[in-house]
């Protein structure tokens, strides 16, 4: 056994046997879901759930101030967190059973769609499964429209990083364009492409690949800088 393997190993194990004990079933999406407390511990061995805002503060602030130079009301105080409570409940609900799951980091919320839903294998077409989801993510941003949306795609190890890189942009422009499609307005969208630098589970496994292939949707509130 080498020792990349032998690491591998390790992490799965450490992972196996933290998370064994601290998972609850989320009552939205049916699926488990890992305490705060084993979701630091399985990061630090390497095995991550989401990846979360990419753009730093100057990007989301640039547009937090055109949103809020449109006329969009910025949140402040309490209101924020009440604000993104609501919209969280909102997503959870529509988006109960679809396979995507909803994390709250702070007042940011973050959707993670993977890549079993999303898109086929090296391709950045829609899958018809995805649309449904879309469009419940749409109906949700359409009524809470107090937050910058940022689309991240990324994507398996599998392939060049050029190649993965191009193909995250596209995908993660496909479902802008869809959101926009869906009454998003393009000044609340941020989209980037992350390739395959931000993975979240082991490549070496088709599992691990799978949820590497993946959509995050993160909305951040729009509020007064």
């Amino acid at each position: 056994m080498n020792k990349r393997s032998g690491k591998i190993i390790l992490a799965m194990t450490v992972m196996t046997v933290i998370a064994s004990g601290c998972t609850t079933l989320d009552p939205y999406t049916r699926e488990e879901q890992t305490s705060q407390a084993t979701k630091g511990a399985l990061i630090g061995a390497g095995i991550g759930a989401v990846v979360g805002l990419i753009s730093g503060d100057d990007a989301v602030e640039r547009r937090q101030h055109a949103l809020i130079g449109a006329g969009v009301g910025a949140l402040a105080g309490g209101a924020v967190g009440a604000y993104q409570d609501k919209q969280e409940a909102e997503l959870r609900a529509e988006l109960e059973g679809t396979g995507v799951s909803v994390y709250r980091d702070g007042d940011n919320i973050t959707l993670n769609m993977p890549g079993n839903i999303t898109f086929a294998t090296n391709s950045s077409d829609l899958s018809p499964a995805f649309f449904d989801v879309l469009n419940s993510v749409g109906k949700v941003l359409g009524e809470f429209d107090k937050t910058v949306v940022e689309v991240a795609g990324h994507t398996d190890s599998t392939g060049t990083d050029a190649y993965n890189q191009s193909l995250s942009e596209r995908r993660a422009g496909a479902v802008s364009a869809y959101l926009q499609g869906r009454g998003v307005t393009s000044q609340r969208l941020i989209t980037v492409g992350m390739g395959e630098s931000r993975p979240v589970a082991d490549n070496s496994s088709e599992a691990g690949r799978q949820a590497n292939r993946r959509v995050e949707i993160t909305m951040v509130p729009v509020t007064q800088g």
